[in-house]
């Protein structure tokens, strides 16, 4: 799980240079609306809405984008069509990479991302090659700070569909079953501990380790394949080396 943290962490400060120049809002926008489409316009019984709309809060997305986008999903107003597409792939050191794409073309989308994978030294693989060394999984970030006892809180959570948890420098990664994640939200609301993120994610079973030079291709890899607008998120399982991802 340490693979997909490391990652997340570099994806979570790319945001805010991404939020600056608004093309985070682009891929909210998106999920906003999918999300709605799917699963209706209310957060309480939508969990993929409401993690989507607290995406869009933390990246501060204006209130109005927001509704609008749910109502476009709704069918309440109109918009373009998106399709999601599950991209599936290997990169250097044969480290296997999700790619999650909401997209008006999908065969623009699939020609990108394999141009992608092909001039970082990857490859793209077919439905199923690399998806089953994943697991669906909610991730929960709370700041170290406002937990008394991180080994106490993972032992009141075991209840609430708590997998793991793991301890970053300054945060508190909780890794959740995704039916359970809205219950957890609403128990550390309980208990007035404030969720600094919570996502739907894909979280490696297992890691790879890589050497100093395939991670720096990898990283290349993961962050261009993150620029592009259809790619909504990016998942791997490469281990990456601590002085790779602090350079």
């Amino acid at each position: 799980m340490s693979g997909h943290s490391k990652w997340h962490n570099i994806r979570a400060k790319k945001s805010k240079v991404d939020a600056q120049r608004g093309k985070i809002f682009t891929k909210l926008m998106r999920e906003l609306i999918i999300a709605a489409r799917q699963g209706g316009p209310n957060p309480e019984t939508n969990l993929r809405l409401r993690v989507a709309i607290d995406k869009a809060r933390a990246a501060n997305m204006p209130r109005d984008n927001i509704e609008k986008a749910i109502a476009k999903g709704a069918g309440n107003l109109e918009g373009q069509e998106f399709f999601e597409v599950m991209y599936e792939g290997y990169g250097p050191g044969g480290v296997a990479v999700l790619v999650e794409v909401t997209t008006d073309n999908k065969n623009r989308s699939a020609s990108d991302v394999r141009r992608i994978f092909s001039r970082h030294g990857g490859s793209m693989g077919e439905s199923g090659s690399v998806s089953w060394q994943f697991e669906r999984k909610g991730l929960i970030t709370i700041k170290k700070s406002s937990v008394a006892s991180v080994d106490d809180l993972a032992l009141e959570l075991i209840d609430y569909g708590v997998d793991d948890v793991k301890e970053e420098e300054d945060n508190v990664v909780l890794y959740v079953q995704p039916e359970q994640l809205s219950q957890v939200l609403d128990y550390l609301k309980s208990k007035d501990i404030e969720a600094e993120s919570s996502e739907l994610a894909y979280v490696p079973k297992n890691t790879v380790a890589v050497t100093p030079e395939d991670a720096r291709k990898v990283l290349a890899l993961l962050e261009e394949l993150d620029d592009n607008d259809d790619v909504q998120e990016v998942y791997t399982n490469a281990e990456l080396p601590e002085e790779i991802v602090s350079e």
